[in-house]
């Protein structure tokens, strides 16, 4: 087992691990535990009730969160002609067609989102299908569209969240920074679950959301009461 170290084990002093807290408490908690000098930021871990080896229980997409991640992400684009343009406009940080593909080939990996038009995807996939893996930009994670414009604004004001099942059937997503307020974080919290369970595949059965953690950067995870969770994301 890991050995803990002492700023961690002073944060969890008091606190029961094994408790299950309801939306607002959990991040109150999260918000506490947050003590380092940088700005920490709040993640979600939900376990599924699916199996990801199975192509149809494969959960994947993404969302908008209504205040936004407060991480800057960096933005490669690979369109032509006025797409090209359009994308420089919304503030891609990098643009290309051929060239970018060689970039990547020869190993540059300086962007966090990869995007594509639909007109490039034939040859992008022959040439990076292998080597970019899931990085690779797909139209179920909404990285392959002609709305070029808008996806790049959502992800360089860092609205939009990405969310993709592991292998161990968790999902795993930033809902904000923990200088949020309580009010913001739950707010996203309820986005993000409400997307999961509109993306409920047909082919899960039984019971779907299995366990909800939620922690900051370096913070320990505090369990959510996943009843609770999912009764006010189904309200939206």
């Amino acid at each position: 087992m890991a050995q803990r170290g002492k700023r961690y084990l002073e944060t969890v002093q008091g606190l029961d691990l094994r408790a299950e807290h309801n939306v607002a408490e959990a991040i109150e908690l999260v918000k506490k535990t947050a003590t380092t000098k940088f700005a920490e930021t709040v993640d979600v871990a939900i376990r599924l009730g699916v199996d990801p080896r199975h192509g149809d229980q494969m959960v994947r997409g993404n969302t908008n969160l209504p205040h936004g991640t407060g991480k800057v992400r960096r933005v490669a684009v690979f369109a032509k002609g006025e797409k090209a343009q359009e994308a420089e406009d919304a503030g891609a940080d990098v643009v290309g067609e051929a060239d970018l593909i060689t970039r990547i080939q020869q190993g540059w990996r300086e962007f966090d989102v990869l995007l594509a038009t639909p007109d490039m995807m034939q040859l992008v996939g022959r040439a990076l299908g292998r080597t970019l893996g899931p990085r690779m930009p797909s139209p179920r994670a909404g990285t392959v569209t002609n709305d070029i414009g808008r996806v790049v604004r959502e992800i360089k004001t860092a609205s939009r969240v990405e969310y993709r099942v592991e292998r161990a059937g968790i999902v795993q997503a930033p809902i904000g920074k923990a200088s949020f307020t309580t009010e913001q974080l739950v707010e996203n919290f309820v986005i993000l679950l409400n997307a999961l369970l509109k993306a409920r595949p047909a082919a899960a059965k039984g019971r779907y959301l299995k366990g909800i953690t939620v922690a900051s950067t370096m913070g320990p995870g505090i369990r959510v009461d996943v009843a609770q969770a999912q009764s006010i994301s189904e309200k939206l």
